[in-house]
């Protein structure tokens, strides 16, 4: 377990008994990823609920971050009009938020949350995505090459179109 253990719990204490609509396309679709995560973390009681597949809208993805752990940039969003990046809309308890932020980085402050706009089932809802912190991002260095494979790994486990996948290959070139 790593020092944020204890802020996680903290926060998921003092939570309400709402859902949050959360908007993912990383790795935490990664089900080996993530469960190594969750195991390290100390979290092995969380589980991500059904998530459906869904499409956020005029953003599009971009490896942007440089990660120690991961050997090089991984992927974040941008808003980019016209674009579109294919995830998954999990809708999270309120009193496992905390655990989304820390898987998402946001409680080191990689990435900070923001609201988009994501087609799910034919409706647009509205949904938090995570987003490189601006003060953090860079274009420096190569992309990790084991990110994307664990990007394309969830991307193809969670059922997302093949046009993605190709699409997350060419963004990481």
């Amino acid at each position: 377990m790593d020092s944020h253990y204890d802020q996680v719990m903290k926060k998921r204490e003092a939570a309400g008994q709402g859902v949050r609509r959360y908007f993912a396309y990383s790795t935490i679709l990664d089900r080996t990823a993530f469960l190594e995560w969750r195991g390290q973390h100390g979290y092995d009681f969380f589980e991500l609920p059904e998530g459906k597949l869904a499409e956020a809208k005029d953003l599009a993805l971009v490896f942007d971050f440089p990660s120690r752990f991961w050997g090089g940039r991984v992927a974040g969003l941008k808003d980019q009009p016209g674009a579109s990046v294919h995830g998954r809309l999990f809708e999270v308890p309120d009193k496992d938020w905390a655990i989304i932020q820390h898987k998402e980085g946001a409680v080191t402050g990689m990435c900070v949350e923001k609201t988009v706009s994501v087609s799910v089932g034919g409706e647009v809802v509205e949904a938090t995505a995570f987003f490189t912190n601006p003060t953090r991002a860079s274009g420096d260095g190569p992309v990790s090459a084991g990110f994307v494979e664990a990007l394309t790994r969830g991307a193809r486990s969670a059922g997302l179109p093949e046009a993605w996948l190709q699409k997350i290959g060419e963004a990481a070139r």
